[in-house]
């Protein structure tokens, strides 16, 4: 089993940034890919950023390439998401997600573990 616990959501005008903290525990030796996922009221659940774990390749949603930037600790089982030129679009719940076994992939369908989300929001 892995745990995750998020923080670093809250409220931001236009164009601020936030940071966004996942800090993973238990299991996590065996675990390929992490990141975030965000779902907004009434949308699905999409992805944002993921990394691999090993070797540290990073994949981002269309929407938000060029604005924020994920990395990873993995000394200390964190991962983060640095968010910069926030927008309205952005406001959702934001949700740390650990696959364990196979690839990166942007589909909520391929996620063994969840965090329990931390809210964003972007006011105009």
């Amino acid at each position: 089993q892995v745990q995750l616990e998020e923080s670093g959501g809250g409220s931001v005008q236009a164009g601020g940034s936030l940071r966004l903290s996942c800090v993973a525990s238990g299991y996590t030796y065996d675990s390929t890919c992490w990141g975030w996922f965000r779902q907004a009221p009434g949308k699905q659940r999409e992805g944002v950023a993921l990394i691999t774990k090993r070797g540290g390749t990073t994949y981002y949603a269309d929407s938000v390439k060029g604005r924020f930037t994920i990395s990873q600790d993995n000394a200390n089982n964190t991962v983060y998401l640095q968010m910069n030129s926030l927008k309205p679009e952005d406001t959702a719940m934001y949700y740390c997600a650990v696959r364990s076994v196979g690839g990166c992939y942007m589909s909520p369908q391929n996620i063994n573990y969840w965090g329990q989300g931390t809210q964003v929001t972007v006011s105009t």
